[in-house]
């Protein structure tokens, strides 16, 4: 845990504060590596992602991300039969690939209330798979679709690799931040620096470790999580999961960040079945929740353990509805509700 000075740009707001919209990009066809993530799957995570746009359409507005004019057809075709559409609307943006949580744009309050985005580099997790280049221009499509400043930051960093509670602390893992793959030539020190000058963070706390195979090294968004301004939710594992020794240590750090802080830590367990797709464990979580106005998304994996992850969040969440949906095709392309949304805060406070 390491504490800084106060920021200079603003502050990037908690996900619970009131949001002027979803975005969220649609899955498309001929994608760089969606033929590789989804084997056979498309059609799936499709219907998956069409019922959490739908849910969420319900309490506000979404914007779908949409690469081309069949994808935007498959969308409304789908959508149109679960949802009225009148809080959808749709954006054409070429992209190479769905999780806009991570390509997207990190959205930050201005010290005088004034929304901008900060643009932060983006390379396929660490050039993980072969392809970004369209994907890194994401935000700036968005800054001139909103008419929003858009601050450009020289740092990799993906949404889903840190979580904040909107009063300058941040979650995040040594083995993602500080991995040379995202920025070889920057140090802890500069990227504590950069966290601070455009998220406004005034202290981060460095988990050790994500789950085991996941492909961006291990994101805090299927892990730990704020849920609230006095709750941090902590997943954890059964002991012949090969992630239990990773999230035992990240438990350890996260027990004595609530102690000092005075924070209720709620743990959160890892589905009892562990589910193998291509010889990777693939990273189910119930901590990959989105949170927006009047609701909170649960991805649910038909697994013995999906209510009782729901009677755990719900308490937290007493003025908002808790919603479980499924994630179980989804989740095989490494992340579910969480990893494909992004929170567009409202523009006044």
């Amino acid at each position: 845990m390491t504490e800084f000075h106060p920021p200079a740009l603003g502050r990037m707001p908690a996900e619970w504060e009131p949001h002027q919209a979803t975005w969220i990009s649609y899955p498309f066809e001929g994608g760089n590596w969606h033929a590789n993530i989804w084997p056979g799957l498309l059609e799936h995570v499709r219907e998956e992602i069409a019922r959490l746009i739908a849910t969420i359409a319900r309490f506000e507005p979404v914007v779908v991300n949409v690469r081309d004019k069949a994808t935007e057809a498959d969308a409304r075709s789908k959508l149109s039969s679960m949802s009225d559409m009148q809080n959808i609307k749709f954006f054409r943006v070429p992209l190479d690939d769905s999780w806009f949580r991570d390509n997207g744009p990190i959205f930050v309050r201005k010290h005088g209330g004034e929304l901008c985005l900060t643009d932060w580099q983006f390379n396929a997790w660490g050039r993980a798979f072969p392809h970004w280049q369209r994907d890194n221009e994401a935000p700036k499509a968005v800054a001139r679709n909103l008419k929003l400043e858009r601050v450009g930051v020289p740092l990799v960093l993906e949404g889903g690799a840190i979580d904040v509670d909107g009063r300058g602390t941040l979650l995040t893992t040594k083995s993602c931040l500080l991995n040379p793959n995202r920025n070889v030539a920057a140090s802890q020190a500069d990227i504590e620096s950069a966290l601070a000058h455009y998220l406004g963070v005034s202290q981060v706390v460095w988990l050790e470790g994500g789950l085991i195979d996941d492909d961006t090294d291990g994101h805090v968004d299927t892990i730990a999580r704020f849920a609230n301004d006095n709750t941090l939710v902590a997943c954890t594992a059964d002991d012949d999961n090969p992630s239990a020794k990773t999230l035992a240590a990240n438990l350890e750090i996260l027990q004595a960040f609530a102690a000092e802080k005075q924070l209720e830590l709620v743990t959160l367990p890892l589905p009892h079945t562990q589910r193998v797709v291509a010889g990777k464990q693939v990273p189910q979580s119930y901590a990959n929740f989105y949170i927006g106005n009047g609701f909170v998304v649960v991805p649910q994996y038909d697994d013995e353990r999906d209510e009782d992850a729901l009677a755990r969040l719900k308490p937290l969440f007493p003025e908002r509805k808790v919603i479980g949906l499924n994630a179980w095709h989804l989740i095989v392309g490494g992340g579910a509700f969480h990893c494909v949304t992004q929170q567009q805060p409202a523009s006044a406070v």
